[in-house]
């Protein structure tokens, strides 16, 4: 099978999301409008070829986990690695006190992924630590039954989301806003590899282009992840993800990308 296929999903909306405390590895519930929006969800994702749920082991991704995988009959597992960014100190304040305790830092962590919070840990750990579900999860033969739901939190999803791509570090920050209970959809391909061996055949035209080695047996040990979407689906009553800035709110898009032609980068951003 030559591709693979993940959805990164947020949990639903909890009360900390609602009065913008700062969670992080704390263990909260979904509040009411968070198990709605996960129900929200579900039904548009119901028609998808899910085999496999795996959830972040807090509370509120699990039971997000829970209604999303029921359509799909899917057992929910759970790892620790998918857990939200270590926040340490800032763990169960508020934004605003965040930013009077530590004035100019939470603004200073949004920007630079090599910064942690005091006592937490940086976006890189957490790219690294959630990417190496991904890498274990490549090496089963889970995707010749479909594809993979993971659920976690704003915080991991974009920096797995970054890492996944391969994108320097710098370019992290641009995952952010990722609405309770949206997701991030991406879909591995083999990657050109090696020097090329040749040119393929000619084309009617008389072109040419260089043959690159590009499918081996192992490909998925070093695939090329494309983004299919970001803040896909619509939540209800949404809540920025952890640290947003002041006046930030995530914007959701009801576009299934797996619907679309790919984006083509000389167009620039939409």
């Amino acid at each position: 099978m030559g591709e693979r296929r993940v959805y990164l999903v947020r949990h639903g909306q909890t009360e900390y999301n609602a009065k913008g405390r700062m969670q992080g590895q704390l263990d909260t519930d979904l509040s009411p409008v968070g198990v709605q929006q996960a129900k929200v969800t579900a039904q548009m994702l119901e028609d998808k070829r899910i085999a496999r749920v795996i959830s972040s082991d807090l509370k509120r991704a699990y039971d997000t986990a829970l209604i999303l995988a029921e359509p799909f009959g899917c057992e929910v597992t759970t790892d620790p690695r998918l857990r939200e960014t270590d926040l340490g100190q800032w763990q169960g304040a508020s934004r605003e006190e965040v930013d009077r305790d530590f004035p100019g830092q939470r603004a200073y962590w949004r920007h630079d992924p090599l910064w942690a919070p005091p006592g937490g840990e940086t976006r890189l750990e957490v790219a690294e630590r959630a990417h190496a579900v991904i890498e274990e999860i490549m090496a089963t033969d889970v995707f010749d039954e479909g594809d993979v739901m993971i659920v976690a939190h704003g915080g991991t999803i974009g920096a797995l989301t970054a890492r996944l791509l391969d994108l320097p570090s710098r370019y992290y920050p641009v995952f952010t806003g990722l609405g309770n209970a949206c997701w991030s959809q991406l879909l591995a391909r083999p990657r050109f590899t090696g020097e090329a061996t040749g040119t393929t055949p000619v084309a009617i035209d008389g072109s040419t282009v260089p043959l690159v080695p590009s499918s081996r047996p192992d490909w998925w040990k070093l695939p090329q992840w494309h983004l299919e979407g970001w803040n896909l689906g619509v939540a209800t009553d949404a809540s920025p993800d952890e640290g947003a800035l002041p006046g930030s709110s995530p914007v959701s898009s009801a576009h299934d990308a797996t619907d679309s032609a790919p984006h083509d980068p000389s167009q620039g951003r939409g």
